[in-house]
């Protein structure tokens, strides 16, 4: 079997297809033969050490989370899904390794592909859809007739906070690159502004705040709310926890693992109302390649980088 891995925390210089004997699955656990995974920031930050805290100094470290799959094998007490079962889900951060042929995961981080959907569209759900819809519903509160504001709107992350919040009753409004506004439009946000907003205009109109990038100022954003309403951002930073931690409106979310959470997101992609857009899909033995091109150079278009061993 082959994974992509690296043996010291470093830039994309430190990846390596090798060589990997699987571990049988454990308690709870199922081997995915994986058919599509899905590259995240999240991935680059680990692999750099930024959450070494968190991962340790055990190598190789496997790289990757998001993936969509058949199960293989399943280990003890696993009761949910079976042998020959199509799966989408993630890994947890600690063991990663979704870049691979086979990968390991815990039956509670996986739910059933619908049969509609593909292997590569469901590889680009997990951590982006799963963190819109945290971001809207656990943080935000969104309720259906509300106004939700998404600051960078066509990111995965907004942009599935675009439709996640569509589908829930909710309007939208968004921003984005100058460029990008018809964009922005066609996937059913207005009105659509530069990322440079300018909250005279839509001044108290909003009863939601989502900054998916991390850089839209809070004064912008207080600005942008109803009496009452809420801003949430997405970036963890040390910054965000003291402000999420004083009374007023923002909050900072951490995305977690919550199984029903990715059946919805799932259940709104199986039926049509929730697609991430691809850029490029390459097979395993090009992800090295590509993976250093998505760092450096970000594909020069919007949309995931799917692996496909």
């Amino acid at each position: 079997m082959k994974r992509i891995q690296y043996h010291e925390y470093g830039g994309p210089e430190v990846m390596r297809l090798e060589d990997f004997q699987p571990a049988a699955p454990g308690a709870g656990e199922i081997l995915v033969r994986v058919r599509a995974a899905g590259a995240n920031p999240m991935d680059i930050g680990i692999r750099a050490g930024r959450l070494k805290y968190v991962t340790g100094r055990r190598f190789p470290r496997a790289l990757g989370y998001d993936f969509a799959g058949v199960v293989e094998a399943a280990g003890p007490g696993v009761t949910r899904v079976r042998a020959g079962d199509e799966v989408v889900g993630g890994t947890s951060i600690t063991a990663s390794g979704a870049f691979a042929d086979v990968v390991i995961a815990e039956e509670r981080n996986v739910v059933p592909k619908p049969s509609g959907l593909s292997f590569e569209d469901a590889a680009t759900l997990p951590i982006a859809a799963v963190t819109a819809l945290q971001a809207l519903v656990t943080k935000g509160g969104l309720r259906a007739g509300q106004r939700v504001f998404v600051h960078s709107c066509l990111g995965s992350v907004g942009q599935a906070a675009v439709q996640i919040a569509l589908a829930r009753g909710a309007t939208v409004a968004g921003s984005c690159r100058d460029t990008a506004q018809t964009e922005a439009r066609e996937l059913g946000a207005g009105p659509v502004t530069g990322f440079d907003v300018d909250p005279a205009a839509l001044r108290e109109r909003f009863d939601l705040v989502l900054d998916a990038a991390g850089t839209l100022p809070l004064r912008t954003a207080r600005a942008l709310l109803t009496p009452g309403g809420r801003i949430v951002g997405i970036h963890p930073r040390p910054a965000a926890f003291v402000r999420s931690a004083l009374p007023g409106p923002f909050r900072v979310l951490v995305t977690r693992s919550v199984t029903s959470d990715l059946e919805e997101v799932v259940r709104l992609a199986g039926r049509g109302e929730l697609r991430l857009p691809i850029a490029r899909a390459v097979p395993l033995a090009q992800g090295i390649a590509a993976l250093t091109d998505l760092e450096q150079n970000r594909l020069g278009k919007r949309g995931k980088l799917i692996l496909l061993p």
